[in-house]
């Protein structure tokens, strides 16, 4: 047997204010909380599914005393699924993302972007039909 991917954990000082961010860019659900930890997800798991098959993973948000210092060696690529990259970005802008430069030059295919505590992600080319 392996292991399985069940959650990615964010440190942040406002869990409450960064999971509700990236509930609204994901359209996930709050599915747990308590002190300084808000756990969202597009599921509720359980022990059982989650021994049966890979499911996806949540997303945990855990209080820190300490601010973000350098780049992110790990991020989220979101794709947007019912409107344009360009209309994404927008909306995503207009929930607190900023523009982020991280040294990728201007000619790429993606967008890094930063959430309202700085943690840069990217924003990849739309799936919509």
């Amino acid at each position: 047997m392996t292991s399985r991917f069940t959650e990615l954990a964010v440190d942040c000082h406002d869990p409450e204010a960064l999971a509700a961010f990236w509930c609204e860019v994901l359209d996930f659900k709050v599915i747990d909380r308590s002190e300084g930890l808000v756990e969202i997800g597009s599921w509720v798991p359980t022990v059982e599914e989650v021994r049966a098959r890979q499911m996806p993973p949540t997303m945990c948000f855990d209080r820190v005393p300490e601010g973000k210092t350098v780049k992110n060696r790990l991020h989220l690529d979101i794709s947007p699924i019912d409107r344009s990259t360009e209309d994404e970005v927008t909306r995503l802008l207009g929930l607190g993302a900023t523009k982020a430069d991280v040294g990728q030059g201007p000619d790429r295919s993606w967008l890094v972007m930063a959430d309202p505590e700085g943690n840069e992600f990217c924003v990849l080319r739309t799936l919509a039909p």
